[in-house]
């Protein structure tokens, strides 16, 4: 891959660049649907190395995008462990996203308008198949980290397990080997509230846009927990008879995910999630997990209701050799994506135990 020239060598290794990636053929999904060809939209920050091997790839959550500087900035950043001056840092955008890769607002090739509601169901399985031609088409053969959080880290174990040779060590964070009917059943009533928006069955970028903003408030309540609420969101006196802030919090959070994304969308990567299960069509999900060559080390988060910490044990208990480090969070489930500090240190420690040497090539 070529590199922007015109600036020195150090801002060169500190320069952010978008990229999308094109792919021409058929690609077939685990449904047994298909694609005409598809897109991925993604970014790079860092320098590639003459040997190639300083490679993090960064695998986004479920409403990210591919610019990580945006919503993981704490991790990727001068002076932090992944220092772009010293490692090549990517993200994509998952397929079935909405920030430059194909999904349903993209345009169907066979009929020349949108896919809407027509978009076919997609995989994590699906998502690291296409992960892994945009890898072979970059020439990355190693890997040295491939980390992400929730759906991310879904996708983490899914693709180390379809490629274990390829990855030196991977790091899943507050995720899981199969998703639990507790998490449907969660996702199930944030599909319920886009459905009830009577725009839904419309063929319209912005329909469904007010059960969006419903679906995310009940998200919301899974990603934090009952003590996040009682410290951030208690009145202030007892005077108080509406607009509660708890309430108020609630539609700023709806509106927000509503300024930047679509109900089609929030839809499809919430099935995505549902349907993970690294055991699918494979032996056991524990055979599954024992394919994993990298060296591991999951990352979970003691107030997480949404995937919490025995589903990390699991991972430990099945992945040969991993390493179980537990963040201590106010914010549930979306501590992965704010206590930067914590997570960075459970990192470096991991890290300094690996008797690899990282050579960057001059």
């Amino acid at each position: 891959m070529l590199l922007p020239g015109g600036a020195s060598a150090g801002e060169r290794d500190m320069e952010k660049n978008d990229h999308t990636f094109h792919y021409q053929e058929d690609f077939k999904l685990e449904s047994g649907e298909s694609l005409s060809g598809f897109q991925l939209k993604y970014t790079t920050l860092g320098k590639l190395n003459p040997d190639r091997n300083n490679v993090v790839w960064i695998c986004h959550a479920l409403t990210g995008s591919s610019d990580f500087t945006d919503w993981w900035s704490g991790l990727f950043d001068e002076g932090r462990f992944f220092d772009p001056r010293q490692y090549f840092i990517i993200c994509a955008n998952v397929l079935g996203g909405c920030y430059g890769s194909t999904g349903p607002l993209s345009i169907n090739p066979k009929t020349g308008k949108p896919f809407y509601h027509t978009f076919p169901s997609v995989t994590n399985r699906d998502v690291v198949q296409a992960f892994d031609l945009l890898r072979q088409d970059l020439r990355l053969d190693t890997i040295h980290t491939l980390i992400g959080g929730s759906l991310g880290g879904q996708q983490v174990l899914e693709w180390a397990i379809h490629r274990p040779d390829v990855f030196q060590h991977i790091v899943p964070i507050a995720t899981n080997a199969i998703h639990s009917p507790w998490g449907i059943a969660f996702n199930e009533a944030q599909r319920m509230a886009i459905e009830a928006d009577p725009t839904w069955k419309d063929n319209h970028p912005r329909a469904g846009l007010e059960g969006l903003k419903a679906a995310r408030a009940i998200g919301m309540i899974s990603y934090r927990y009952y003590e996040t609420y009682q410290q951030t969101q208690a009145e202030k006196d007892d005077q108080t008879l509406q607009d509660f802030r708890a309430a108020t919090y609630q539609r700023y959070q709806g509106q927000k995910l509503a300024n930047r994304f679509n109900a089609f969308t929030y839809w499809g990567l919430s099935a995505m999630m549902d349907s993970h299960n690294v055991g699918r069509n494979r032996a056991a999900i524990a055979d599954a997990l024992k394919k994993i060559k990298a060296r591991t080390l999951v990352v979970g988060i003691d107030s997480d209701i949404l995937f919490p910490l025995h589903e990390q044990k699991f991972l430990v208990d099945h992945i040969p050799d991993a390493r179980l480090e537990i963040m201590s969070s106010l914010y549930g489930h979306d501590g992965f994506l704010v206590e930067f500090e914590q997570l960075s240190e459970h990192i470096r420690k991991f890290f300094a135990q690996d008797h690899f040497s990282l050579r960057i090539s001059v």
